[in-house]
């Protein structure tokens, strides 16, 4: 049996797909642990998984740099300052994750390296050094290798089907290789202190270049791409949002069954104003639905500005998504990958208000699965997110065309093939 050390930042959306997968390699007789963050040390406790906590990588800084900007910059928007953040967390990070590793690796045996795509020490560092072999485990929904069947990310943009959208999506590539001159050069420069040949393109391009790529889809909501490479292997959705034995909130049985449910939801890393929540609490205020909202661990429902609520709506600060999406009609999100995953995972169709980061890609793939509606930030007032609710209700396509995926999501294994495919990799 194999030994596998999990690699990754310590947010939810990267952590909950990879102890999925974890506890499918435990099952299958193999130990498993994990190098993350202090933040993740409850969650990795509740499964009994061995954690290793960052010693080099200074959590807090990462944190600041994440969640207290009011809005996150684009590369659409302010490129210099989004690639300035880049810098800092995924680059200027690799040398303390690479002295944390060596260390762990030199007192632990480990067969296997597994590590979140935006995790980039073992990418760059631990893989061209040959002592243990490493492959990617995504959370994202779409495939992060760039190519001609897909769009480049970080904009949202449709599926590139004509010649003209083919163009567009080039021209936006070769712009973004423009700004990019500088930060690619200092991923080299890091290279090169440790001996290590220099890569010719982006990091996302070289990511094609591990044994194992794993994404968490299908190929039915990645536009169907042709132009990857062998090692990216499909395996649908990794899900885990709470340990087996924890009962399901009893509160939840309560509510009223005679009315269509919406989960509203800005997920775990939402650091701007909560605008879809107050948007969400005037526009469906005392309509014929019951509405369950989440404001995320982090934030008191309190602080939200929701004022005072229907008594249709109920705030919480977090609900289990598998207690919870089976019995939801629509969802209302800003299109986080696991909550989207776990919504078409459960069939369940969404409006989608999509922020920063991935959001923008992964409501694109909803929209053109035709599993949802996609509403601007900049356009999301009360009217149109209840219109958009209602038309999700009043028109059945919506609902089938999630149901439809959540049917070809149960045909690819997620985190038990997962499993079988990374085992294949011990020596």
């Amino acid at each position: 049996m194999g030994t596998f050390l999990f690699t990754l930042w310590p947010f939810p959306g990267h952590v909950h797909p990879l102890v999925a997968i974890a506890l499918a390699l435990r099952t299958r007789g193999h130990e498993v642990a994990f190098y993350t963050g202090q933040k993740a040390a409850a969650t990795l406790a509740s499964e009994g998984l061995e954690h290793f906590p960052f010693r080099s990588v200074n959590e807090a800084s990462i944190d600041r740099l994440m969640f207290s900007q009011d809005e996150v910059p684009s590369l659409l928007k302010r490129p210099l300052r989004m690639i300035a953040l880049y810098r800092k967390w995924l680059l200027d990070t690799v040398p303390g994750q690479v002295r944390d590793l060596d260390d762990i690796l030199s007192r632990r045996r480990v067969d296997v390296v597994v590590t979140d795509p935006t995790f980039w020490g073992p990418l760059l560092v631990l893989k061209d050094r040959g002592a243990v072999p490493v492959a990617i485990a995504s959370f994202i929904p779409g495939c992060m290798i760039p190519g001609p069947d897909a769009p480049p990310w970080g904009f949202g943009l449709p599926r590139p089907r004509t010649l003209g959208t083919r163009l567009a999506a080039r021209g936006i590539e070769k712009t973004i290789d423009f700004f990019l001159i500088r930060f690619r050069r200092a991923v080299n420069e890091m290279r090169a202190r440790y001996g290590l040949a220099p890569i010719p393109g982006s990091v996302n391009a070289y990511s094609g270049q591990v044994p194992l790529h794993l994404i968490p889809s299908v190929p039915e909501l990645d536009y169907e791409r042709k132009d990857l490479p062998g090692c990216v292997q499909y395996v649908g959705p990794c899900v885990w949002n709470k340990p087996s034995r924890e009962p399901a909130s009893a509160w939840l049985d309560e509510l009223p069954k005679d009315r269509p449910w919406v989960h509203v939801t800005e997920g775990t890393m939402h650091s701007q104003a909560p605008f879809v929540l107050q948007a969400a609490a005037r526009g469906l205020a005392g309509r014929p639905l019951v509405v369950i909202m989440t404001t995320g661990r982090d934030r008191d429902p309190a602080a939200m500005g929701l004022g005072p609520l229907a008594s249709n709506i109920r705030v919480e600060r977090w609900v289990p998504h598998s207690d919870l999406l089976p019995r939801t009609d629509v969802m209302v999100t800003t299109g986080g990958a696991s909550t989207v995953l776990a919504g078409l995972n459960a069939g369940v169709p969404m409006v989608l208000v999509p922020t920063q980061w991935d959001k923008p890609d992964n409501a694109q793939r909803v929209v053109e699965a035709g599993a949802g509606i996609r509403i601007s930030p900049r356009r999301c007032t009360a009217e149109r997110l209840r219109a958009a609710v209602e038309r999700v209700l009043a028109d059945p396509s919506y609902r089938h065309n999630a149901r439809k995926m959540s049917e070809i999501f149960s045909r690819y294994g997620g985190a038990s093939r997962a499993a079988e495919l990374l085992e294949a990799l011990c020596p």
